[in-house]
């Protein structure tokens, strides 16, 4: 009897880590909400910066002929429609493959603000994003770089082990560092936050 209620213990505590790992998706706001703040030159021009970014084109890739190529060795038809794909494509999928969970984001909107951030419902106001310690107690993912490997992982069927070469010369599939240079949309008048 004690093993079972050890294992069932074990597994329990795992789900429940499972689960807080999770954005919640009635939290998305959108990108809309999130522009209105973080279009400007002066912020940053985050929307600018994001809307020429791979990750606002992460759904129209899906229509490319490598793609359509990567999905069909996987047995997918159709990428744009696939669920396997759209996890990491779409951030209306909340990454998981059943289908758009939010009606705040469009599955053609690609990888929007809040699959790097967090569902901004909880930080979006003004009053508490002038405040990083309290944005991230509702919910601000920072650093962001922390949510890349959802995606950026050896499921993906495009990836390679040796993608990035890392400033020791080692030959890594994804470096966080380099790949956020080619992103990167920070706001001039926020100090980010000091490490706990």
């Amino acid at each position: 009897m004690r093993r079972t209620f050890t294992a069932g213990l074990v597994v329990g505590l795992f789900g429940l880590t499972a689960l807080a790992q999770a954005p919640d998706p009635t939290l998305y706001v959108g990108v809309k909400s999130c522009g209105m703040c973080h279009k400007k030159e002066e912020v940053g021009a985050q929307l600018t910066k994001w809307q020429e970014s791979p990750h606002a084109k992460a759904f129209e890739k899906l229509g490319s002929p490598e793609a359509k190529e990567a999905a069909s060795k996987l047995g997918i038809a159709d990428p744009q429609t696939s669920g396997k794909c759209l996890k990491c494509h779409s951030t209306a999928y909340n990454f998981g493959e059943t289908g758009p969970v939010t009606d705040k984001i469009t599955v053609q909107e690609g990888v929007t603000c809040e699959s790097c951030h967090g569902p901004g419902k909880n930080y979006k106001s003004k009053e508490i994003m002038k405040d990083i310690k309290q944005a991230i107690a509702g919910g601000l993912a920072n650093p962001a770089l922390d949510n890349c490997t959802k995606c950026h992982n050896d499921q993906n069927p495009t990836w390679k082990a040796d993608r990035y070469t890392k400033k020791d010369g080692t030959k890594v599939g994804f470096d966080a560092e380099q790949a956020f240079e080619k992103i990167k949309h920070a706001d001039p008048n926020v100090k980010p936050a000091a490490a706990p």
